[in-house]
């Protein structure tokens, strides 16, 4: 067993007897299928602190040749799979973490560093066959040569280099054409398994690793159910640790993929359940500076997108543009798609929108925004709790004025062109309404959709809000559109009460703009 040949089970061994492991061993049987086939380079792309060092030492303990990892594996769902003994064991492995090579290294020299460090343990186990000073690729292919033996590549933080030297292109450069001359075609390659935040398609005009396919927060193919926890199995952990399961999904659901429509923060979900306590610990993991620097950039339209997701609404994004490095920006999508792979926002593809996933993040962009350049966002939000509290009182009144000033104070950012810009401006206004209740627009109902709906948590012990949006109409209009279409049945299975508020925008009143009903529905028994 070694560093970088075959480093065998033992970091596997860890995750498992951890208190809470949550088996998805069934990536094994998918990457099985592509040993030695057109898709066998494979580029999985997520957040930090997703689960992916975690998948690759779960790679090695099964493919590592010289250790028996039978036992590790028993009664894991891989079990079952028809190609759990063809592979076991079977394959050297070369595992790689490219940070640690970036650190070790002399400036510039990451690339030489690795090469004589898992050189000189290749070395160890075949001397016989490597005689004299070699290059990494040549050491490979002398081996496979006279085994016939192939080797699987697992790479850990693959793009660090990208991330933490972008202004170093040239670097950037040998690092790319490095990895294409030791992975592109050679016989030796079994397998490639590499991972990282940036997927890797494009920097610049230099395509180096064109081979790869590419499994990202924007398209994970078939790897989605391994990409972060099911609702399923925060289900089951929810029932183990007797914590909420509505309010883990407040937290920490809201990542969307084609099949999995449900995915959750692994990292926040597994703190939360060992501390008995909702909290922020994956936003924790790193400063708010992070996303603060993006959200600060002066791209038309990009402070008018933060709001609108902020305030509950999508964003439509062009993710193509994006060229997979983190200086290469040319507009706003190509920022809001870098966010997306970061893990601050979500996409849901068949709409090709972005949004705020959950509870968790919005709280971060409320961390970024309160240091500075946000005032006016600012000021609404502090001014949220008093909205609700009137709102749940039925003061209409107040919470009409309160709309008009936070109309005002948004007016540089967010206008209200429609029906769609209005609701998010009232999302935002509704902020701290978060903090208990769970926000869901364009609710279908009855016989259509009810703008917004607020779902008090089963903890909040408050009365659900039906929200119905009229411009250039009436107030009372918009209550009488929730009666007659029945809105309220979209709460069926909620057990208490329910208040129904009409809130219209008239563009000709410039003192009064906004107005406001309130009406208390029947309670759901």
């Amino acid at each position: 067993m070694g560093i970088y040949l075959n480093p065998g089970n033992r970091g596997f061994w860890q995750s498992v007897r951890s208190e809470i492991y949550v088996d998805k061993t069934e990536l094994i049987a998918c990457t099985n299928k592509m040993i030695n086939t057109e898709e066998e380079y494979i580029c999985v792309s997520r957040p930090r602190r997703f689960g992916k060092s975690m998948a690759l030492k779960m790679l090695a303990a099964y493919y590592s040749r010289g250790c028996d990892s039978r036992e590790l594996f028993a009664g894991c769902k891989i079990e079952k799979a028809p190609s759990y003994g063809e592979h076991l064991n079977r394959y050297d492995v070369i595992f790689l973490n490219m940070q640690q090579f970036l650190i070790e290294a002399d400036s510039g020299k990451a690339t030489e560093y690795l090469e004589q460090e898992v050189v000189e343990e290749l070395s160890e186990e075949y001397g016989e066959i490597l005689q004299g000073r070699t290059g990494l690729a040549a050491a490979l292919r002398k081996i496979y040569a006279r085994t016939d033996k192939q080797f699987i590549f697992l790479i850990d933080e693959w793009d660090c280099v990208m991330r933490e030297r972008q202004e170093s292109e040239a670097l950037q450069k040998q690092y790319l054409d490095f990895l294409r001359n030791l992975l592109k075609d050679q016989p030796y390659v079994a397998l490639v398994y590499m991972t990282g935040i940036l997927p890797v398609k494009k920097y610049g005009v230099h395509s180096a690793l064109n081979m790869f396919r590419e499994y990202s927060m924007i398209n994970q193919r078939n790897f989605e159910e391994y990409t972060g926890f099911t609702d399923e199995e925060v289900r089951e952990l929810c029932v183990r640790f007797g914590m909420d399961f509505a309010e883990a999904g407040n937290w920490y659901d809201g990542y969307k993929f084609i099949k999995y429509q449900h995915v959750y923060n692994p990292k926040s979900v597994v703190e939360s359940m060992s501390c008995g306590i909702f909290s922020n610990y994956w936003t924790a993991t790193e400063t708010y500076e992070a996303l603060k620097l993006y959200i600060d950039m002066d791209f038309c339209g990009l402070r008018a997108d933060i709001v609108r997701m902020l305030g509950g609404g999508r964003v439509k994004v062009n993710t193509r543009s994006f060229q997979n490095d983190m200086r290469s920006f040319r507009t706003k999508d190509d920022v809001l798609t870098l966010l997306v792979h970061l893990g601050y926002l979500a996409y849901d593809a068949g709409e090709e929108a972005v949004f705020i996933p959950n509870k968790e993040i919005v709280r971060e962009f409320e961390n970024a925004m309160s240091v500075g350049g946000w005032a006016e966002v600012m000021r609404i939000l502090r001014a949220s709790e008093k909205l609700l509290k009137d709102t749940l009182a039925g003061d209409a009144d107040s919470v009409a004025q309160a709309l008009d000033r936070a109309h005002t104070e948004a007016a540089s950012i967010l206008t209200y062109n429609d029906e769609e810009s209005l609701a998010c401006a009232i999302g935002l206004a509704y902020y701290s309404a978060r903090k208990d209740y769970r926000l869901i627009r364009e609710l279908p109902s009855g016989k259509g959709f009810a703008d917004i709906v607020f779902l008090p948590l089963p903890s909040a012990n408050k009365p659900a809000l039906v929200v119905e949006l009229k411009y250039d109409k009436t107030a009372q209009a918009a209550i009488q559109q929730i009666k007659d279409r029945h809105y309220t049945q979209a709460l069926e299975g909620y057990v208490g009460e329910i208040l129904t508020v009409g809130i219209n925008y008239d563009r000709g009143r410039l003192d009064k703009p906004h107005s406001c009903v309130i009406e208390r529905a029947e309670k759901h028994t």
